[in-house]
């Protein structure tokens, strides 16, 4: 929001996750009193009305147009990351990069994904609340999606609970690929 002050002429695209990490970035918006509507990609439009549908409360949120995109000076526009250095956010005035995620903390992430602003924001659990909500649910088997899949299956395990890490193909892919380089023709 400060840089939407600093720099009213431009346009402040902010990378996150259609699901869960856009909605938790437009919440932390309107917390921290951000009151004019907030743009969105088209990608993240259905799953952010079915949050509003759900009863979170989210404020005004607009789906960018075409049309659209070269008046969105000082606007705060959300999108896939991987929109931000894409033909589509170069319609836009002067676009500030923006990343939410807990990667951000990591300088090199930042520059590597050409990010301006980067937004240290992490949906991460501790090792210990982690382990307790494991416990909480009661669950049988526990499939692992993300992180340290080895040490998680590896303590269920170690109390009776059947695990396994569940492979999805490309989730995570993005964050250990590199730019890649342009070569001359």
């Amino acid at each position: 929001m400060a840089s939407c002050a600093l720099f009213p002429e431009r346009a402040h695209l902010v990378g996150a996750y259609a699901l869960g990490k856009a909605q938790r970035v437009m919440k932390l918006l309107r917390l921290a009193g951000w009151d004019r509507p907030i743009w969105v990609h088209g990608a993240l439009e259905k799953i952010t009305d079915f949050y509003q549908e759900q009863g979170v409360d989210l404020g005004e949120i607009r789906k960018v147009t075409a049309a659209d995109r070269p008046k969105l000076g000082g606007e705060i526009i959300i999108c896939p990351p991987g929109q931000l250095n894409d033909l589509w956010s170069r319609k836009f005035p002067d676009p500030v990069a923006a990343f939410a995620s807990g990667w951000m903390r990591v300088r090199a992430r930042a520059r590597q994904r050409g990010v301006e602003l980067p937004l240290v924001i992490s949906d991460h659990v501790d090792w210990d609340d982690l382990c307790k909500t494991i416990v909480a649910t009661g669950a049988s088997e526990i499939w692992v999606t993300h992180g340290a899949e080895d040490a998680i299956v590896h303590w269920c395990r170690t109390r009776g609970i059947d695990a396994q890490p569940l492979h999805m193909i490309g989730y995570g892919d993005e964050e250990a690929e590199a730019p890649a380089e342009e070569t001359p023709a």
